[in-house]
């Protein structure tokens, strides 16, 4: 558990970002910590490194292993996200002036967002934009569809889903309890 400093720079970041309290009380979301240790879990091809908490690292490495086996090439595209990092992505589309209803279908606040704990991946395969809609369209997320839950992942942001982010099939969150 991290500190009540941890909280009070959550909500001096929200305040800075202009994001009411009461809109993310409406939206019903979850607060998440930021993870402490840290791995890399993959490097890109810009030599850029994936960090994830050791148990989520693990579980990508064998579920990546098992689709490569398949034929199914899984890329990260995104994982661990600190809080600066997170008003930096807010800020941005402040910057494009979207309205923060609307930022908040796209991007969880800082302090929000699944990206902060070290469990959540955002996934692609080669061929596709990364983090784009037509992922779904791809093997590598039926592949995940089918095979991700043995693994402990799950798919956080459905069509429809209950926290009101757009449907995200390249996002997925180790929940732990996969069977490799």
């Amino acid at each position: 558990m991290q500190s009540h400093a941890y909280r009070q720079r959550i909500i001096l970041a929200l305040e800075a970002l202009g994001i009411p309290g009461e809109l993310i009380a409406r939206k019903n979301l979850p607060f998440y910590e930021e993870a402490r240790e840290l791995v890399t879990a993959e490097t890109d091809a810009s030599n850029r490194e994936h960090l994830l908490v050791p148990d989520a690292a693990q579980a990508w490495w064998s579920m990546k292993d098992a689709a490569q086996e398949e034929g199914v090439v899984l890329e990260i595209v995104s994982a661990f996200r600190g809080v600066e990092r997170q008003i930096e992505i807010i800020r941005a589309k402040i910057a494009r002036d979207m309205p923060m209803e609307t930022i908040l279908t796209l991007s969880a606040p800082p302090g929000y967002s699944e990206h902060h704990t070290g469990r959540a991946i955002d996934i692609n395969t080669p061929g596709c934009e990364p983090t784009e809609a037509p992922f779904e369209d791809t093997e590598a997320f039926r592949w995940l569809c089918r095979h991700a839950d043995r693994f402990g992942f799950t798919l956080s942001y459905p069509r429809d889903n209950a926290l009101g982010f757009i449907h995200e099939p390249w996002h997925w969150c180790y929940q732990a309890g996969g069977v490799g």
